[in-house]
């Protein structure tokens, strides 16, 4: 079931691969360095990235020369190279909560979906047999506490939650601690969005991670950038930053079926070496799901 989601996401990238490949290398035809060209022009136009980009084309150079295409042509080729990269960044254990409560804050710039996920994330836990807790730390947006409040009722996790304009570092903090007292397997903070150019936004960041680690050692465990695949390459700057800031250790992807970049997922994990944990597909709150090489390679390159 994740493949086929997997793969209908990456639909519009695919097609755009698909394409210039199947044009570019028919049975019989010689591979030229132009046809090289246009399928790096390909590989960027899918946020691939440059480093990656540069790499799968050197491969395919090579396997020309000495004449080793495989049975399914360049499509194999370019499959196996994607599949080995992504090998070498995603920790092959899909993600689980690791402590009791484990700790979670989400956060990115506005607009790329950190209520939506949350919610979703919360019920990605509860499938698995956890007990979410959701924080309401978004204090600055009007109805942002309303909008994670429709969140846990469709996931079933429980909220804590104040007025808006409250401390949002208060509110993570008496999440944790209603996590502790009431044995829950998750807290999940959903903090403002921040561009990543704001100072005063960042320091508030911090100090939202700070009291969550007085009150329970060692948290927050998880801090999960949510990115918009839609952005692009612009994605990159933002994980960079906030991975100078705060410290980011895994990429929840959004809308990845609203895009023909999907090649952003190698881009960050080749540029950065910051895995992506989870991938959002679609608007249904069961539409986050796990991230794996063979999906990710299989949903670029197979109908």
């Amino acid at each position: 079931m994740a493949l086929d989601k997997l793969k209908k996401a990456l639909g519009k990238t695919r097609s755009i691969l698909n394409t210039r490949v199947e044009d570019l290398f028919v049975p019989g035809k010689t591979l030229e360095e132009e046809d090289l060209e246009l399928l790096e022009e390909a590989l960027i136009v899918a946020d691939v990235g440059v480093e990656a980009t540069e790499n799968i084309i050197e491969h395919l150079k090579v396997a020309a020369r000495e004449q080793k295409i495989p049975p399914g042509g360049p499509l194999a080729i370019l499959e196996t190279e994607i599949r080995k990269m992504v090998d070498e960044y995603e920790d092959p254990a899909p993600w689980r909560p690791t402590e009791k409560p484990h700790v979670i804050l989400l956060v990115g710039v506005n607009g790329t979906g950190k209520t939506t996920t949350a919610g979703k994330l919360a019920k990605y836990i509860n499938d698995k047999g956890g007990k979410s807790l959701l924080a309401a730390s978004d204090t600055f947006r009007a109805a942002a506490n309303e909008q994670l409040a429709i969140w846990s009722e469709r996931s079933g996790a429980d909220i804590v939650r104040s007025v808006d304009g409250a401390d949002p570092a208060s509110v993570a903090f008496d999440a944790v601690s209603k996590a502790i007292s009431g044995g829950y397997d998750a807290v999940i903070v959903d903090t403002a969005g921040r561009l990543h150019t704001k100072v005063n936004l960042m320091e508030e960041l911090k100090k939202i991670a700070r009291v969550c680690g007085k009150k329970l050692p060692g948290a927050p465990h998880d801090i999960f950038l949510v990115l918009d695949a839609t952005t692009g390459n612009n994605g990159i700057n933002q994980a960079r930053l906030f991975e100078e800031v705060i410290g980011i250790t895994g990429i929840i992807l959004t809308k990845l079926d609203s895009t023909a970049k999907g090649g952003i997922a190698l881009a960050i994990m080749r540029e950065l070496n910051i895995p992506v944990r989870l991938v959002g597909v679609g608007e249904k709150i069961d539409d986050l799901i796990e991230f794996d090489s063979a999906s990710f390679a299989a949903g670029l390159f197979e109908d």
